[in-house]
Order: structure tokens, then sequence, then C-alpha cells
């Protein structure tokens, strides 16, 4: 009988639950309630990837057997780190900074092999994607306000929804812009010892 492990997504976001089920993963989301405003770092991409294993952490700790995906993303723009936007006015005003320019988007992963109820793997990795913005009108960007999806997204931004049509180019992996890097995913499970098709419905 084939070694089948269960796999938990440690993240509520709708938009990284997607990507695994279309890469044929259906993982349980098991939200961590991490304090993430207890972290701090000096650089942007070493920020995700702590905010990533601390999620991963606090999710492997109630589990027995499992492989724990955990994730966050941060837009650095101008060295700054970008999240959620804490309200409207906040998004209208990183709109207008960044229209015509460029970012970076960072996704930190960690992945947590769970065995008898002890971590005993993991990998901690970091995806990013220089995100080229085109500079949407003052009509556009207000309606884009008033989706209300610019709130919900690290960056004010999304590559999967309204604000597609926003984002000029990039440089890099779209799925981690989307909010978690397959590639990245693939070669982490790769490196603990497991194939992702090993994960797909049999």
């Amino acid at each position: 009988m084939s070694d089948v492990r269960r796999l938990v997504l440690a993240s509520q976001s709708p938009a990284r639950l997607q990507l695994m089920r279309r890469a044929g993963l259906d993982p349980d989301v098991v939200v961590s309630g991490f304090d993430e405003g207890s972290v701090q770092a000096p650089r942007v991409a070493e920020l995700v990837a702590l905010l990533a294993a601390a999620k991963a952490t606090a999710v492997a700790a109630r589990e027995t057997d499992a492989l724990v995906v955990a994730a966050d993303s941060l837009l650095e723009f101008r060295g700054q780190a970008m999240g959620k936007p804490a309200d409207v006015a906040e998004a209208r005003l990183r709109w207008e900074r960044m229209r015509g320019r460029s970012g970076v988007l960072h996704t930190g992963q960690a992945v947590f092999d769970v065995r008898d109820g002890a971590v005993t793997q993991r990998d901690v990795g970091v995806a990013s994607t220089v995100v080229h913005f085109d500079s949407p009108t003052t009509a556009e960007l207000e309606a884009y306000l008033g989706s209300g999806e610019p709130l919900a997204v690290a960056g004010a931004f999304t590559l999967d929804g309204l604000g597609a049509p926003f984002v000029r180019r990039i440089e890099g992996d779209p799925s981690a812009v989307i909010g978690l890097s397959l590639p990245l995913l693939r070669t982490q499970l790769a490196r603990l010892g497991t194939s992702l098709v090993d994960l797909w419905p049999h």
C-alpha cells in the first residue's frame, strides 16, 4: 500500500487553495492564527520566509502525520514592505505611487513534514517576481478600489482577478504573484522526498 500523506494548507487564502487544486492537489485548510505583527526582519524576502515558517510551525504543532504547506506574500516597493492595505485611502495612495513603476512580489513558502507528531523535515524558500504596473486612469482606479479587491491582497493588486489589466508584465513565476509558487512547491516537496504527482488523487 502506498504512503498517502495528508496535505495541509496553513492559509485561509482562497487564491492559494485554488492554485493547489488546479495543480491536482486537494489539501485540508487549517488556519494558523499566527500573529504576523510579531515578526520583523531587515529584508522583505527574509520577512516572508520567517512568516511562512512561523505559520507552518503553528499548524504542524496540531498535526500527527501530514505535509504542511504555508506561505506569505509581500510586495516590496522602493524598499518598503506592503501587505494588505488598511483601508481604501491607503490602497489609493499606493496605486498613485505604483502607477507606471515596478515592484517585487516576494512569496515565502514553508513545507514541513510531520510524522508521529513531530516535524522530521522542513524546507523554507522564497520566490521573488518583478511586477511592472500599468497606469490606470483615475476612473479605472476608483472603480477598482470600489470593488474591494485591493483591500484583501498584499500589494493592493491581483494577477488573477480584477487587477490583472493593470499589470503590464511580470518577470518570474505568475503563480507566486497569485500567492503560492507551484514550481517552488514541487522543488520543496522533492527535497523532502515526496513527488508532487504522488499527491494527486488516485
